[in-house]
């Protein structure tokens, strides 16, 4: 009996694992109703995902990097979570990739302080210019690599003749906002706070904080700018100032190449 019992067990064992590591290829995003997804504890995510998919089905985790590895060992289908950093991770993670169609589509933007026209009008022309000359695509390629680690910081000189400015983030959205092997944060979000910072004649100070934390630091004056992956949205835009739109991002799915 208990070697019958034995061998269930192990046959048991068996088709766990090759149900877990031999889920289906996925090729579109359409292809994923009802499947499970990995989503990290503690987000919306998963709110998101029912509003595309109402029959899909859920393992959390404690961060999303844990997530993206449960897809890459066959445990779930598909993970879902902010695009550019899904995008960020499929880079350095031979083996996964990100569906070209979104599950959702936000617009991610700075905010300055109700009234403080003449930052955001900076902002705007800022990201204008970047995109006339080529700067943009170039400043995407460096944080956004197809493959590898985004490229190194670029070097800036301050003036600081006209102040400080102040620049609010979170430095948990790699690769917008994060913190490099020398402890410094960095990423596409600081990159173009310091060239902001350089056209106001100003030094940069960046003010590293919770993500929950910076639109109340910034309505309290404790810093001038924020930006981390912020989504543009009407509630939030009747206590912030919005800059113009920087980067079309929103939830994607990541899935096994």
């Amino acid at each position: 009996m208990r070697k019958t019992f034995g061998l269930l067990l192990a046959v048991l064992g068996l088709f766990l694992i090759q149900s877990c590591t031999e889920r289906k290829s996925v090729g579109s995003l359409q292809e994923l109703g009802g499947s499970e997804f990995a989503v990290p504890s503690g987000t919306v995510a998963d709110q998101l995902v029912l509003s595309r998919f109402p029959q899909a089905r859920f393992q959390y985790f404690n961060n999303v990097l844990d997530a993206c590895l449960a897809v890459k060992s066959g445990k779930v289908t598909a993970a879902a979570y902010d695009e550019p950093t899904l995008r960020n991770i499929a880079a350095k993670i031979p083996g996964l990739k990100v569906l070209p169609d979104m599950i959702t589509v936000d617009q991610y933007g700075y905010a300055v302080a109700l009234g403080d026209t003449t930052l955001k009008a900076a902002i705007d022309q800022v990201l204008a210019e970047l995109r006339s000359n080529g700067g943009y695509e170039e400043m995407r390629m460096r944080w956004l690599p197809e493959r590898g680690a985004p490229a190194p910081m670029p070097s800036f000189s301050f003036e600081g003749t006209n102040g400080v400015l102040r620049f609010g983030t979170a430095s948990v959205t790699e690769p917008f906002s994060f913190i490099d092997a020398s402890q410094k944060v960095v990423g596409m979000d600081i990159e173009i706070a310091s060239r902001v910072a350089q056209k106001l004649g100003k030094s940069l100070e960046v003010v590293d904080m919770d993500f929950g934390a910076m639109i109340p630091a910034l309505i309290s004056g404790k810093v001038d700018m924020i930006g981390a992956c912020i989504t543009i949205t009407e509630e939030r835009a009747k206590n912030v100032l919005f800059s113009e739109p920087y980067y079309s991002g929103g939830i994607a799915a990541i899935v096994r190449e």
